[in-house]
């Protein structure tokens, strides 16, 4: 996978985020969205965790909302952009006062923040009860080292659930930038099948994977454009052409971009993929041997 010209350069990623922090949230309609609709989904899922990781937090637009439901339990957020660390960090802060107030000695525990990178956790194995992870994957390179360290830091019987994009995502931006050079310009994004082997390649046991189209119109291109600059969903892949786009290649861009249009408006595809699993207790040793348990039986 790490071959794909199309994989994000995962420096570049940190750093198109980290200048995005400011931004982020006014542009992140889509991803409240699709947060919410994963939250959703825990509503029929049996869980009282007592300490939950929100891989890749953002701003931290999740932690809140993880507290709300689950109070009793320890959040700890990262991210592996510093600046948007500090920014969920902030908006952790001015929440908390409110919710001593409202609570008192109830009120949440409250949220630990950290800078790295969700494929190499800094958590002590077996630590969480949930990890909860929105819109990330699509940028992260080595995906089987990610989700083995999200098995790594659960412990038995914890629940891994995240959002990420398939490979319809951005179609319409995909063929535009397609009729302009030969170059990539848009991530590649993982198939939900493929999600599906990666989570059974990393151990998990009763994977669920599935996907759902969404569509968000813009009244012309460059909103199109100017949005997923905002929240840094911008280009980042190794083979991505450097330097300026120049003028006649961002007009033949825009051109390229109206003729999708549909009742004026510009249309962008969005590939939706959730997936749940679970971590049992493990079949076989670090080494690869079996585990055979013994019960003593009980005596007539």
């Amino acid at each position: 996978m790490d071959t794909d010209a199309r994989v994000p350069d995962a420096r570049a990623v940190w750093r198109a985020f980290g200048r995005a922090a400011s931004t982020y949230d006014a542009a992140a309609v889509l991803q409240r969205e699709i947060g919410a609709r994963l939250a959703s989904r825990l509503d029929v899922v049996k869980l009282d965790p007592a300490a939950i990781l929100d891989a890749g937090c953002g701003t931290g637009e999740a932690v809140g909302g993880l507290s709300a439901r689950y109070p009793r339990a320890r959040i700890v957020a990262v991210d592996a952009a510093p600046a948007m660390v500090a920014a969920a960090r902030e908006r952790a802060a001015r929440g908390r006062p409110l919710a001593a107030r409202l609570l008192g000695r109830f009120a949440p525990p409250g949220a630990a923040f950290a800078c790295a990178d969700v494929a190499a956790l800094p958590l002590r194995a077996g630590s969480v009860d949930l990890v909860w992870s929105n819109l990330v994957f699509q940028w992260v390179g080595d995906l089987p080292r990610a989700f083995a360290e999200c098995r790594r830091v659960l412990k038995v019987g914890g629940l891994f659930t995240f959002t990420t994009f398939g490979p319809d995502t951005l179609k319409e931006l995909r063929e535009a930038f397609a009729r302009v050079d030969a170059q990539p310009h848009v991530n590649r994004f993982v198939d939900l099948h493929d999600l599906g082997d990666l989570l059974v390649d990393a151990g998990f046991a009763d994977p669920v994977v599935d996907m759902e189209m969404l569509t968000v119109t813009y009244a012309t291109p460059q909103a199109l454009l100017g949005d997923l600059k905002a929240i840094g969903a911008t280009n980042q892949a190794p083979g991505r052409r450097r330097g300026l786009t120049g003028r006649g290649r961002h007009r033949a861009l825009v051109e390229a971009l109206s003729a999708f249009a549909r009742d004026g408006r510009i249309p962008a595809t969005f590939e939706v993929v959730y997936g749940h699993a679970w971590k049992a207790e493990p079949t076989r040793t670090a080494e690869g041997l079996p585990i055979v348990r013994l019960e003593r039986g009980r005596k007539a």
